[in-house]
């Protein structure tokens, strides 16, 4: 029997931090070809896991996911692989006219991802409301409702305080203590003990308030203002998460992955794209 050929649906995804890098992990797992959009100077701080630490070295390894940076949208159509590009405004979503645009800058705000982008537009996390401003939003909020598909109404409203990992909240943060660049002797992976001084900010030394593995630091190049979250800390001692896209991440993968084939491919929204 002939198998038809498979023409991949193009997705850009709006942000490649270690949330939206899940997102693309399973899109890319799944056939479809991905270009994230990004800032110049990306704020990750799970760089270890996150598609935007390829703007800062060309490319990135995330897991068995090879990701590049390029150029232009003539670069990405000749990858064999997803991409990043460097396009805060997103120019590149009118150029290349997907299938799919997904909002995984994770501002708790929108801030200008609208419905005319593509025939499916999704949402990750509060700030957006569907189907007024996007066809979908995905609940990011961990807890019972994490990864829901919702197509009528939005997202919980950011709390401003982080999920429980191994029982700490706000604790498991680093936060920078004033505005510049953060430096510090530490890689991501390596193990850290409450009260140890483990990064500093214009000369102000920030501690580590739990024991554990530092999970997550922002790159030494990122600006950062004073309160901005700058690393994060595994309670759980175990090096291998900071190398690993976590639970959360895959699970709001999962709830875009449900838009894209329900309300996109099993409803014929990309019949005429085609």
């Amino acid at each position: 029997m002939n198998t038809p050929e498979f023409k991949p649906l193009t997705v850009i995804v709006r942000g490649a931090g270690d949330l939206a890098t899940g997102i693309i992990y399973r899109l890319w797992k799944c056939g479809f070809r991905v270009l994230a959009t990004e800032i110049a100077r990306p704020l990750a701080v799970r760089r270890a896991v996150s598609a935007a630490s390829a703007v800062y070295d060309g490319e990135a390894l995330i897991e068995d996911m090879p990701v590049r940076l390029v150029g232009s949208a003539s670069e990405f159509l000749a990858a064999d692989c997803p991409c990043v590009i460097v396009d805060p405004n997103g120019e590149t979503i009118a150029l290349l006219r997907p299938e799919i645009v997904m909002d995984a800058i994770m501002a708790k705000r929108n801030t200008g991802t609208n419905k005319s982008m593509a025939p499916l537009v999704i949402a990750i996390g509060p700030g957006f409301s569907a189907p007024g401003e996007v066809h979908a939003v995905v609940e990011s909020k961990r807890g019972h409702r994490l990864g829901r598909l919702i197509v009528n109404g939005s997202a919980i409203p950011d709390t401003g305080v982080p999920g429980s990992v191994g029982g700490y909240t706000t604790e498991r943060l680093l936060r920078a203590p004033a505005s510049g660049s953060v430096i510090s002797p530490f890689v991501i992976g390596d193990k850290v003990k409450a009260g140890m001084e483990v990064a500093e900010v214009d000369g102000v030394k920030i501690r580590a308030r739990i024991d554990g593995v530092l999970r997550g630091l922002i790159h030494p190049d990122a600006p950062v203002t004073a309160g901005m979250k700058i690393g994060d800390i595994d309670p759980s001692g175990d090096p291998e998460r900071c190398f690993t896209i976590t639970d959360k991440a895959l699970a709001v993968a999962g709830g875009a992955l449900e838009a894209i084939m329900s309300l996109g491919i099993r409803a014929g929204r990309f019949n005429k794209y085609r």
